[in-house]
């Protein structure tokens, strides 16, 4: 039986530590260097890289890691946010809700490892919405209903939000999010594709969370003359995407998915060096150097 946990500490403390960010594929990754500013910044002593897993390999990828105690933390994109959270010792209660997890923390000693499943992607969303000025948003689209959008649906409850639309092009694959929201207190509709294009218009904040160039049709359903409201676009290779220029020349304002990746990094590198506290501000700037975005 899986057990829902609080927080839990990252393994054994001292010495040289290992963390990673795992996908497929993964090359493209900026969380090594966002890391990498953090680790230095705390004067830590860990290596973080990016490893390409398969998923056919994930399972065995994951036994591996309790044969190794350096193991501080490992960061999860896609594909692996669902299979991954099936795979941990134990969820946090919003892995649970939302059946994904982007970040697995490492406790107990050599032979006893314990995994331990979290969600930082939601603290990205609210995070960049909020350091945008988004607050309270009423009129909300999620585009896409991946691991990333159940995401976006607790963030944008934990903005204030009660109501969220989210377009997908196959709705039946995506009825998990009207139940996550629900336990959120939010009303959560999964809409067709098709409606998307009337909707951009007038919504206050959308989160796009398709993969690049997925969104390249909305961009002309986008007013010349604005106003347009928030759009958060969490991919972010390439920038800008043919939507977040149209948003911007709309006049809207456009968050950047860099935004959303510093956000999350932040709260899982508290995560994975519990010792360490809240991150300085110093530390926050370094990783927001090591990307490219404005210091906070």
């Amino acid at each position: 039986m899986r057990v829902a946990a609080a927080g839990v500490g990252a393994g054994p403390a001292g010495g040289a530590g290992r963390a990673a960010v795992i996908g497929h594929p993964i090359a493209h990754s900026k969380s090594p260097l966002l890391h990498a500013a953090a680790y230095s910044g705390l004067g830590l002593d860990w290596s973080y890289t990016a490893q390409d897993v398969a998923p056919e390999d994930l399972a065995a990828f994951v036994r591996s890691l309790r044969a190794d105690d350096r193991w501080r933390g490992l960061s999860v994109t896609m594909p692996h946010k669902a299979a991954m959270a099936a795979l941990t010792d134990a969820n946090t209660a919003l892995v649970e809700t939302l059946g994904v997890l982007n970040t697995v923390t490492f406790s107990g000693g050599p032979g006893r490892r314990v995994l331990t499943g979290h969600n930082t992607d939601v603290a990205g969303i609210t995070g960049a919405l909020a350091h945008a000025g988004a607050s309270t948003p009423r009129n909300c689209l999620v585009l896409g209903g991946g691991g990333t959008a159940a995401a976006a649906v607790a963030g944008l409850a934990g903005l204030g939000a009660d109501r969220v639309r989210v377009y997908v092009r196959q709705p039946e694959r995506a009825a998990g999010l009207a139940t996550a929201g629900a336990a959120l207190g939010m009303a959560v509709e999964v809409l067709p594709w098709d409606g998307a294009r009337a909707s951009v218009r007038a919504a206050d904040v959308v989160v796009s969370t398709l993969p690049p160039r997925a969104a390249d049709s909305l961009a002309t359903a986008l007013p010349a003359d604005g106003p347009a409201g928030v759009l958060l676009d969490a991919a972010y290779d390439p920038w800008p995407s043919v939507l977040s220029a149209a948003w911007a020349r709309a006049g809207g304002v456009v968050v950047h998915g860099l935004e959303m990746l510093l956000y999350q990094a932040i709260e899982q590198v508290s995560l994975f060096s519990p010792d360490a506290g809240p991150l300085p501000p110093a530390v926050i700037n370094r990783m927001c150097e090591a990307i490219g975005v404005p210091l906070r």
